[in-house]
């Protein structure tokens, strides 16, 4: 599996970004996907996590009612849709795979996640 995550950028506080993740791979639609961030100095982080078939997720409560994660198994993609960023979600953020099947554990620990894409910058500045 390959993963391509885009849609960084430097944004104003309050306003909203949409990170996308493209995944490569014939049976990357069957695993357990996530992102994580990581900011300057510090370790990397849960964001959201979401199931193989898109009807289970778990965001991190740092973001929640603010991040919506989503995915189109049709399309190989998924997505973090980011709304009223603050500066502290300034970071790189990455998309993780987790290589097992059909599951419906959305682990929240960077070790558990076998795949990952390069990372893409958010810089939300005040």
């Amino acid at each position: 599996v390959q993963l391509q995550a885009s849609g960084g950028g430097l944004v104003q506080v309050g306003d909203s970004l949409r990170l996308s993740c493209a995944a490569s791979g014939r049976t990357s639609s069957s695993f357990n996907m996530g992102w994580f961030r990581q900011a300057p100095g510090k370790e990397r982080e849960f964001v959201a996590a979401i199931n193989w078939s898109g009807s289970s997720t778990y965001v991190a409560d740092s973001v929640k009612g603010r991040f919506i994660i989503s995915r189109d198994n049709a399309k190989n993609t998924m997505d973090l849709q980011m709304n009223s960023l603050k500066p502290e979600d300034t970071a790189v953020y990455y998309c993780a795979s987790r290589g097992r099947y059909y599951s419906d554990y959305l682990p929240r620990s960077s070790l558990e996640y076998d795949y990952w894409g390069q990372g893409t910058q958010v810089t939300v500045s005040s």
